[in-house]
C-alpha cells in the first residue's frame, strides 16, 4: 500500500510539473500590469490603473511558479479555473523605499508601478503583495483579469520606438533581454547615445560572471528622443523637458537619479524585446539609481560612468544590496529579519547564502553594509557593490549572479 501511495504521489507531482508548460496557460504575448501604490508610513494601498497587451513575451518560459529572488514584493498569477499558481515574479519599488523616509511619516504619496507577466489564455486571478522590512505583508490586492476584456489596451504593434540590436544572444528563446533606453538625448544626439550604450556594454561584460555568460544576454538600444538635453536637477532649479522626466535629488538625496514615470517608460519600450531596463541619462553630473526588477538609471558622461552602470545593474537585475555605510538613519535591515538580498546578512538566517564560501575559506563575514555600520554583514572587504574603485564583483556577488542567470536561462 505504501509503495502504491508513493507511485500515486510521484505521478501527481509529474502531472503538476507537466501542467506548468508555458503553452498550456499563456500566449506568446505580454500582459502589462499598471498599478498605483499609495499611502504613507502607517497605511498603504494598491490600485489597478490599466491593463495593456503587448506583442510577444520575452521573459522566462520555464520555472514559471518559482521566484528568482524574494524582493520586497511579488506578483502571483493563478488560474481562475483551478487556483493553480501558473506564474510568479518578485520586485522592489521606489514607493517601498520612500516608506523608510521621514517624509512618509508626515504626508501621503502615490507612485506608478508597472510589471510584466505572460498573457493568459483563460481568466486568471492576480495577487500583488508588498512586504515591509520585517518581511511582513502590509498591503495586498487580488484582481481578476479576463484576457478577452475589450478594455485591455493594445500597444507596440505600430509606431514602435526605433531601436538597434547591440548583441544577439546565442539562444534568443532562453536568454535575458536587456534594453538600453535614451533619456535626455535629443534626436541629433542618438549617435552619442549608441556609443554610450557600447561603453556600458563593454563595462558590464568586463566583469565576471557576465564576461563568461555574455552569450546569454540579448541587448538592444532604444532611441527615445527628448525635447531637451540632459536631466532635471531640482536643487539647482533646473527642470528639463525629457522623455522620461528623470531627475536628481530623489528623496532629497543629491546623487539619487530616478524617474517616477514608469508608464511612459514602458510605452517607449512597447514592441521591443525587453525584460530588464538600463536607462542612460545624458548628463555629466554624478549619480544613478537601481530598483530590483524595475529599472536602473545611470549618468552617462563622467569618469565614474563605467563602474556606476555596472553597480546599478547589480541592483536592478541581480537584486544585490549596497555594501557601504551611508549614515545609520532610517534603517532598512533589522536583527530579526534576514535580508532577501543575496550579498547581505543579519545572521538571522544565513542558510543558502555564501556559507559554502565561508566554509571553504574563500569569503568571510565582515560587519557593515546595507547603509549600516553595525548589524549587517558582507562577504568581502571590497566589491563593486561597495565602491567604484573596486574593479570586480566579489565572489559572493558573482555566485549570486551566476545562480540568477542560470535561473533565467537554464
Amino acid at each position: 500500500m505504501r509503495k502504491l501511495f508513493i507511485i500515486i504521489l510521484l505521478s501527481s507531482i509529474a502531472l503538476s510539473i507537466q501542467a506548468q508548460r508555458f503553452e498550456d496557460y499563456f500566449e506568446d504575448r505580454t500582459l502589462r500590469l499598471d498599478y498605483t501604490f499609495c499611502g504613507d508610513a502607517s497605511h498603504q494601498q494598491i490600485y489597478v490603473d490599466e491593463l495593456v497587451s503587448i506583442p510577444r513575451w520575452y521573459g522566462r518560459r520555464h520555472r514559471l511558479a518559482e521566484l528568482p529572488l524574494k524582493g520586497n514584493g511579488d506578483i502571483t498569477v493563478r488560474s481562475k479555473a483551478d487556483g493553480m499558481v501558473i506564474y510568479r515574479h518578485s520586485f522592489s519599488s521606489l514607493f517601498q523605499e520612500w516608506l523608510s523616509t521621514a517624509e512618509s511619516k508626515r504626508m501621503q504619496k502615490s507612485f506608478e508601478n508597472v510589471f510584466l507577466v505572460p498573457y493568459p489564455k483563460q481568466p486568471v486571478d492576480i495577487t500583488v503583495e508588498l512586504r515591509d522590512y520585517h518581511d511582513s505583508v502590509y498591503a495586498s490586492m487580488t484582481h481578476t483579469v479576463d484576457p478577452s476584456d475589450i478594455l485591455i489596451r493594445k500597444t507596440g504593434e505600430r509606431q514602435v520606438t526605433p531601436s538597434v540590436t547591440l548583441q544577439q544572444a546565442t539562444d534568443t528563446t532562453r536568454c535575458i533581454h536587456v534594453a538600453y533606453v535614451a533619456e535626455g538625448y535629443q534626436q541629433s544626439e542618438m549617435n552619442t547615445f549608441i556609443e554610450d550604450c557600447k561603453v556600458a556594454m563593454e563595462s558590464l561584460f568586463s566583469h565576471e560572471p557576465f564576461r563568461q555568460m555574455q552569450d546569454r544576454f540579448n541587448m538592444v538600444a532604444v532611441m527615445s528622443p527628448s525635447e531637451e538635453s540632459g536631466t532635471s536637477r531640482p536643487a539647482e532649479g533646473i527642470w528639463k523637458n525629457t522623455v522620461l522626466g528623470s531627475h536628481f535629488d530623489t528623496f532629497y538625496s543629491d546623487r539619487y537619479l530616478t524617474t517616477l514615470h514608469l508608464k511612459k517608460l514602458h510605452d517607449v519600450l512597447a514592441g521591443i524585446p525587453y525584460e530588464h531596463i538600463i536607462i542612460l541619462v545624458n548628463t555629466d553630473h554624478y549619480g544613478g539609481g537601481g530598483i530590483f526588477n524595475s529599472y536602473n538609471l545611470t549618468y552617462a558622461h563622467g569618469p565614474q560612468f563605467r563602474p556606476v552602470v555596472v553597480h546599478e545593474f547589480g541592483h536592478s537585475f541581480g537584486g544585490l544590496g549596497d555594501e557601504y555605510p551611508y549614515g545609520d538613519d532610517d534603517p532598512m535591515y533589522f536583527p530579526d529579519t534576514e535580508p532577501w538580498e543575496p550579498n547581505l546578512t543579519t545572521k538571522c538566517d544565513f542558510n543558502g547564502k555564501w556559507e559554502d564560501l565561508v566554509r571553504d575559506g574563500k569569503a568571510g563575514l565582515i560587519e557593515g553594509g546595507g547603509y549600516l555600520t553595525k548589524g549587517v554583514w558582507r562577504g568581502f572587504e571590497n566589491c563593486r557593490m561597495r565602491t567604484n574603485e573596486e574593479p570586480e564583483f566579489c565572489l559572493v556577488c558573482q555566485q549570486a549572479l551566476i545562480r540568477l542567470i542560470n535561473f533565467y536561462t537554464r
